[in-house]
């Protein structure tokens, strides 16, 4: 198994500027926007952005939430190992609110479709965004593309993207990792 570096600590940090300023100019006040991690991976890019957003741009009242999809996947009962959910927390309506989904690799769409139905049982919302660190453009089965994107990456099938967050893993990088 080989993997190349696609992302060193350094660029993930001026990526992750880019997507806050990016958010920033689309929504200004976030008075009437939410910013939602996609459980498991999603959710150390959405702190991480919150993070900026606040301490370095001086956003304000930022409401983070995490949405676990496990239950939602229309791929749950296919495996055969048993599924362990990860904990959903929001504590906010999104009723009427502009979503942000956020999560690190943007693959098939799946996960996506899968959030799109979990997040309905936390109120209906006025419009949803989708931004992501890697878009994995060649590989999508349903037609969802990201509003915001870190990096597009053209990765084949046998290879898979890798992202590695200090928090998690020690050490911010991303790999492509050939799985053969």
């Amino acid at each position: 198994m080989s993997q190349k570096i696609l992302l060193s600590a350094k660029e993930i940090n001026i990526i992750l500027h880019r997507l806050a300023c990016q958010l920033l100019e689309n929504h200004m006040d976030f008075s009437n926007t939410v910013l939602i991690g996609l459980q498991p991976r999603g959710i150390f890019l959405a702190e991480r952005l919150a993070r900026i957003l606040q301490e370095e741009y001086l956003v304000k009242n930022i409401k983070l939430g995490f949405l676990d999809i496990t239950f939602y996947r229309d791929d749950f009962r296919r495996g055969d190992k048993t599924l362990q959910a990860n904990t959903t927390k929001i504590d906010f309506l999104v009723e009427d609110k502009k979503v942000v989904f956020i999560d690190d690799v943007l693959y098939t769409g799946r996960s996506i479709r899968a959030a799109l139905t979990a997040i309905q049982s936390f109120g209906r919302p006025m419009e949803i965004e989708l931004l992501t660190l890697i878009d994995r453009r060649f590989s999508r089965h349903l037609p969802i593309q990201p509003n915001y994107k870190g990096r597009q990456v053209d990765a084949i099938n046998n290879e898979r993207v890798s992202v590695m967050w200090k928090e998690n893993d020690g050490k911010d990088a991303v790999y492509l990792v050939d799985k053969v």
